[in-house]
């Protein structure tokens, strides 16, 4: 089942999330560079221009095979990929989604991650079905947990041993958030009404 790309790019803030181009080469290079992504994620460690071709077209198959989407992070004003952001759908029958996000070290540092998540986010709330959104941060990760929270993920709890990354087993903590209800919703949630005088 192929997943439709969004009739308009989502955004927030100074980012818009887009398809990876031939133009984002760039991107996979500087994602490449930095010692920790390609240890997390589908990045290679060394990458040329063939293998930014393929890692990009990899992405934009995820769309085709109907298990996710994969985004660049561009800047609102120039349109440079300065990042990525990806929404897994493997668990969608579950009615859950993974996101993840990574920005070049080159542009750390100017919220551009937050602003991708909060779009991201936003988008995710458009595919039928999903009822919740996962994100899994090493508990060291200070920047990424920050970026979770200002985006409004909650902190679930600590999962001890949850993932290899680079042959070591390492605990991740989990953030989450759940679609915005409607404020006649958060009645229906109450289990006893106010007492009244």
């Amino acid at each position: 089942m192929s997943l439709a790309w969004p009739s308009e790019a989502p955004s927030a803030g100074s980012v818009l999330l887009r398809p990876l181009s031939a133009n984002d080469a760039h991107l996979v290079a500087e994602l490449a560079a930095d010692s920790y992504i390609p240890t997390i994620g589908s990045v290679p460690a060394q990458v040329d221009g063939d293998g930014a071709a393929a890692w990009i077209s990899r992405q934009l198959s995820r769309a085709k095979r109907g298990t996710g989407y994969s985004f660049a992070v561009a800047d609102r004003h120039t349109d440079r990929a300065v990042g990525n952001a990806g929404l897994s759908l493997r668990a969608l029958d579950s009615g859950r989604a993974v996101g993840g996000y990574a920005i070049s070290p080159q542009c750390r540092g100017r919220g551009y991650a937050t602003d991708a998540l909060v779009a991201l986010t936003a988008f995710a709330w458009t595919v039928p079905g999903l009822h919740r959104i996962e994100l899994y941060i090493e508990p060291w990760n200070v920047a990424s947990i920050r970026t979770a929270e200002r985006a409004g993920y909650l902190r679930e709890g600590l999962l001890r041993s949850h993932q290899e990354i680079n042959g070591v087993r390492r605990d991740m903590v989990l953030y989450a958030a759940l679609p915005p209800r409607a404020p006649a919703d958060q009645g229906a949630l109450r289990r006893n009404p106010p007492a009244s005088g």
